[in-house]
This record gives C-alpha cells, sequence and structure tokens, in this order.
C-alpha cells in the first residue's frame, strides 16, 4: 500500500527546481491479538495482512500448522490495524501459559525476546530436504524477484521476499518497510497456497540476519538467497541448521557459504579456482 507525497525535486545537472510528487509506502501499527488479547505490535505495511498472521504465528512457535488457526479478523484500530487471530483451544491455552507483550520499530525481527536463549533459539534441521538448485536458478530466482515488486517500483523503499520453485518459477511475492515482516508474510502466503517449504527456496532483497535464517528453517525451505551479505551469526545459524545459503547475488555473480552440495554444479564437481 502507498501514498504520496509533495517534493521538491533538485536536478544539479540542469539547474531546475521542479515541484512534485512522491509515492511513499505506508507504514502503521499492526497488532496481532490472540484470544482478545495483544501479543505483538510491529510496524509494517499494512497489505497481504492474513499472510502476516500466518507467518507470523508459525515463526513465533506461537502454531506448529495453519490448521491450528480457527479464523482471522482484520480491525482498523488507532491509524493502523489490530489483527485478531483465533486458534484451537490446545495451542490458546499454551499461549496464555507464555504470554508476553512485544512492541517492536520496523524490521524488528527479535521483539520481545527475553533472554539471550530465546535469541539464539535452535531452529529445525532441514538437512534431509533434497532440494538442488542450479546457477540458472539462482539467477532468475532473483531477477523475477525484483520484477514481482510492484511496490518497490513505486517507492524503492520496502523489502521484498519470494518463494521459487525451480521447474516452476516464482510461486509468491510479499513486500514490507520491514524485511522480516515481508519474510514472514511470505510464509504465511507459502502456507496458504498448500506448499511445502521443503519443495523451494527463499529469496530476499535484504541483508541475512540471524532472524532470516531461523524463518526460513522454520518453513522448512533449505535454500535462502539473497542480493546483500550475511552476518556471522548467520552463517553459522545456517551451517547448524542445513540451510543452503546463497548471498550477495548481482546478475549472474553470488557466494556461497554453506551446504553448497544443493547447487547442481558444485555437486557435479565444477572445477574451484583457487
Amino acid at each position: 500500500m502507498e501514498t504520496s507525497r509533495k517534493v521538491i525535486r533538485i536536478s544539479r545537472h540542469a539547474g531546475v527546481l521542479v515541484q512534485a510528487t512522491r509515492a511513499v509506502p505506508e507504514e502503521v501499527p499492526i497488532a496481532f491479538s490472540y484470544g482478545g488479547s495483544t501479543h505483538a505490535v510491529m510496524m509494517g505495511t499494512p497489505a497481504d495482512l492474513e499472510d502476516f498472521a500466518i507467518g507470523f504465528s508459525l515463526t513465533e512457535g506461537i502454531i506448529r500448522d495453519v490448521s491450528e488457526i480457527v479464523d482471522i479478523e482484520i480491525l482498523a484500530a488507532d491509524q493502523g490495524y489490530d489483527v485478531q487471530v483465533m486458534l484451537g483451544d490446545n495451542q490458546a491455552d499454551a499461549l496464555r501459559a507464555r504470554r508476553r507483550h512485544m512492541a517492536g520499530p520496523v524490521g524488528c525481527g527479535l521483539c520481545g525476546i527475553e533472554s539471550i536463549e530465546q535469541a539464539l533459539r535452535p531452529v529445525p534441521d532441514v538437512s534431509a530436504a533434497t532440494l538442488k538448485a542450479t546457477f540458472d536458478d539462482i539467477v532468475s530466482a532473483i531477477s523475477l524477484l525484483s520484477d514481482g515488486q510492484s511496490l518497490n517500483r513505486e517507492t524503492r523503499a520496502v523489502h521484498g521476499a519470494g518463494f521459487y520453485l525451480p521447474g516452476e518459477g516464482l510461486l509468491a511475492v510479499r513486500e514490507d518497510v520491514g524485511r522480516h515482516n515481508g519474510l514472514d508474510k511470505l510464509v504465511g502466503a507459502v502456507l496458504r497456497a498448500g506448499r511445502r517449504g521443503r519443495d523451494g527456496m527463499i529469496a530476499v532483497t535484504s541483508r541475512v540476519s540471524v532472524e532470516m535464517v531461523q524463518k526460513t528453517a522454520i518453513l522448512g525451505s533449505p535454500i535462502l538467497l539473497a542480493i546483500s551479505a550475511p552476518t556471522a551469526l548467520a552463517i553459522e545459524t545456517a551451517e547448524k541448521a542445513g540451510v543452503t545459503l546463497v548471498a550477495l547475488v548481482r546478475s549472474e555473480d553470488f557466494e556461497i557459504f554453506t551446504h553448497a552440495h544443493r547447487i547442481v554444479e558444485i555437486a557435479a564437481g565444477a572445477d574451484i579456482a583457487s
């Protein structure tokens, strides 16, 4: 979602000042409420909120499967949105036992974490996933992700996340001012489409911090692609979780940080110069 604002556009080369308008993304508070009580408040782009609710619920460990959500209702409130998520009895009881309130700024992927242990939580091991990707798959996934970012084309201010299936193409793209939000929205979109994380690759337009690896592994996807670089902890986490981490994907150049055996050309014994 976007709006427009007046700007004064300056071109020193042309020597002119021009009054114009600029498309900018919306940024509003988005509350996630379970059983009528607010659990988290995130700043984000108010689009694809059902996907966001499902993805957030899964990656935060509130649910283990989309079937555990009974209903989702989106209410406009206080210059933002309150996303009311109704859980099954077992999940609602478990959440009440660990209830906490979180509030975070744009892009906060560890909001409300109460200890170092929670921040460094173990994630699922996807080492057994059999997905393979070619060099062309990697280049294509990032290219199609860029093409699919309609909001970013208008605003140049949002991150994107896409789910790419080798042999099929890009299943979904989701965008948000927060990179973690965009990935949570994508997780929700994949689940709603009835697809399995292990069948496809995640592609993102942001740097790779540890939370991005954690969310990818929780979905079950064994390959994470990014246009920017990873942190040291992201690399360590991807190694432990069995995630193939490919970053700095620019045109036809990229770097493979972990579990290169899933890349077909590497598995086939491609020559690697020292």
